[in-house]
C-alpha cells in the first residue's frame, strides 16, 4: 500500500469566498494534513499573482490530484 500524501490546492474565489475555482496544486507533498495547513501561509504568499478576489487552499489527499495533474502535463504522442 503506498504511503499516504496530501497536496495542496490553490483556489481562486468570489468575494464572499463562495464559488472557488481550483487553479493549481502546488508543488510540494505532506505527509500529513497538519504539515499541509502549516506551510499554508507561506504558499499563499508566493499565490497572490491569481486574478480573483480572494485567494484560499485546500489541503487533500494527494492521489487524485497527482494523477490529474501528470495526465495534463504528459505530451501528447502522435
Amino acid at each position: 500500500m503506498a504511503p499516504l500524501i496530501y497536496v495542496m490546492a490553490i483556489l481562486g474565489c468570489g468575494d464572499d469566498g463562495a464559488a472557488c475555482t481550483r487553479e493549481r496544486v502546488a508543488p510540494m507533498r505532506y505527509q500529513s494534513v497538519a504539515a499541509c495547513q502549516a506551510a499554508m501561509p507561506a504558499i499563499l504568499a508566493r499565490n497572490t499573482d491569481l486574478s480573483y478576489p480572494v485567494i484560499s487552499a485546500s489541503c487533500e489527499r494527494g492521489g487524485q490530484f497527482v494523477v490529474e495533474n501528470a495526465t495534463r502535463a504528459a505530451p501528447r504522442q502522435g
